[in-house]
This record gives C-alpha cells, sequence and structure tokens, in this order.
C-alpha cells in the first residue's frame, strides 16, 4: 500500500504468471471435450474468442 492519500493501483500480472495456464486448459478439455474430439467453448470464453462456439480439427 502507498501512504498518505496516493490513488490505489491495480495489480498486474506478466506473462500469465497469476494463474497455472496449463492447468486451466487442461481444467476445460477435461470438462468441456466431446466424443467426437472437439471442444465446446464455455459461455464466459466465448467473448474472448470472438464467438467461436466450438473447436474442432480440420
Amino acid at each position: 500500500r502507498r501512504s498518505g492519500g496516493a490513488k490505489p493501483e491495480f495489480a498486474h500480472t506478466l506473462n500469465g504468471s497469476g494463474l497455472a495456464v496449463g492447468r486451466t486448459w487442461i481444467a476445460i478439455l477435461e470438462n468441456y471435450q466431446q466424443a467426437d474430439g472437439s471442444i465446446v467453448v464455455p459461455e464466459v470464453l466465448r467473448p474472448f474468442m470472438n464467438g467461436m462456439e466450438v473447436i474442432s480439427g480440420i
């Protein structure tokens, strides 16, 4: 904390160090992978995926 009446600053991370990216990705795969191998993008992540609903192979 800064002393006095200084304006609060937001905490930030660098290079994804705020969460275990690999573990997060594996959790999404485990919970959203379909029998055909495609992955349903969770609704809360769709805005960050340009509205993509499913990730599938070519």
